[in-house]
């Protein structure tokens, strides 16, 4: 047995992204184990209403929003309570990432506004516990250089991640040699192809599984949730795409498994739930008391798993390409697929669409080997330009 970790003090939080699926989990946990956990800040984009709440129960010594309307908004809704200080915009995201009294950094920002504030908490010395996957598909050979440097322990929360760190825990690294990282398949795993020019927009969101946002929701839909994961687990365990095996499995039980020199696998197991991977970051090297209960295996009866179909789902089959040539292409990428998301959310393009919409993009770019920031940021910026610029031609068409 490994010896049980000695009891520690009050870590104290800073939660970006506190009003998403994994914000409001996260507040469950520090809920659950006041003894364990406080906050110190937290941040939101637009739903004033519920971190208003989360103010009163919480009460953070910083806060950070969209903008200035939306600050001026939360301020009267606090009215003459004792009131954080309230900054907004990514100075605001920033401030609260680097917030002096917060030992850890969640950071739970769906999409590229999390990779300033990513950056920004690394520089500050803060630990990370990461479920923004964003920010290592965008400049991750950058944030992981510069965790490196600044000897920053980078916490992975998806979970799959936190799956395939708890399993090569203990294990040699030089015994490694396979990740299974798996897939629900969403909600058209056993949709024909032919009928995908039928999906609605009530059909992507509603995951057989999980309960998440939804542009993650539609990130599943497609897979490209799982192409991301692909790129992040490249950076974030030091590996080649060619080291990782995706595999749906549709009862989510399994969060994935990592596979050793001796033909041996080990595998994480669960219940469809984030707070065990986010109270493990939280936490870690021990563990804390959740009530999410462990699966019932047999009620589950079996665990299936099956190869992905990339005629369907071509995503994976984007994210590896992205893989191989580096680069630039990753952020463009994610990009793409942030501005085709935001457009089927909005009904302003079809399913099959997103996926025309970032071979499109990724094709015409034009990559740019090891690039620093600036450069990333100038790809990031193309990338939404041209695919908005693609979407206006669909909607004109319209």
């Amino acid at each position: 047995m490994i010896p049980e970790p000695k009891s520690q003090s009050e870590k104290s939080l800073a939660i970006l992204g506190s009003t998403g699926s994994i914000g409001t989990s996260a507040l469950k946990i520090v809920r659950m184990h006041p003894e364990r956990f406080n906050v110190e800040a937290l941040t939101g984009a637009n739903n004033v209403a519920l971190l208003a709440d989360q103010i009163r129960e919480f009460k953070p010594a910083v806060v950070a929003v969209l903008d200035a309307a939306k600050a001026d908004e939360l301020s009267l809704l606090l009215k003459d309570e004792q009131k954080p200080e309230i900054l907004y915009g990514e100075a605001g995201f920033v401030a609260a990432a680097q917030w002096a009294d917060a030992d850890m950094v969640l950071l739970a920002m769906v999409g590229a506004a999390g990779l300033a504030p990513a950056l920004a908490a690394i520089d500050a010395g803060k630990e990370i516990a990461l479920a923004n996957k964003e920010t290592l598909v965008m400049a991750g050979d950058l944030v992981m250089a510069k965790a490196k440097e600044k000897g920053v322990e980078i916490l992975p929360v998806d979970s799959e991640h936190s799956a395939i760190f708890q399993c090569m825990r203990g294990s040699r690294r030089r015994d490694f040699r396979r990740i299974f990282l798996t897939a629900s398949g969403g909600p058209f795993r056993s949709r024909s192809l032919d009928t995908f020019g039928e999906i609605t927009l009530a059909d992507a969101l509603n995951h057989p599984t999980w309960d998440m946002g939804a542009k993650i929701t539609i990130d599943s839909a497609t897979l490209m949730n799982k192409g991301l994961e692909v790129v992040e687990a490249v950076q974030l365990f030091g590996i080649t795409h060619e080291q990782i095996e995706v595999l749906v499995h549709p009862q989510s039980i399994v969060h994935s498994m990592v596979g050793f020199r001796d033909g041996g696998v080990i595998a994480q197991m669960g219940v469809p739930d984030m707070m065990e991977a986010i109270a493990y970051a939280f936490a870690f090297p021990g563990r804390v008391d959740l009530d999410t209960g462990f699966p019932d295996f047999a009620a589950i009866g079996n665990l299936t798993f099956e190869a992905p179909d990339t005629r369907k789902f071509p995503s994976l089959e984007f994210a590896f390409e992205a893989c191989r040539r580096k680069g630039t292409l990753p952020a463009v990428m994610n990009a793409a697929n942030e501005i085709a998301v935001a457009a089927f959310l909005a009904e302003r393009i079809r399913f099959l669409d997103i996926f025309t919409m970032i071979s499109e993009v990724m094709g015409r770019h034009t990559r740019i080997d090891n690039p620093e920031l600036s450069g990333i940021i100038e790809a990031d910026t193309w990338a939404r330009e041209t695919t908005e610029s693609l979407i206006s031609r669909i909607s004109n068409r319209n």
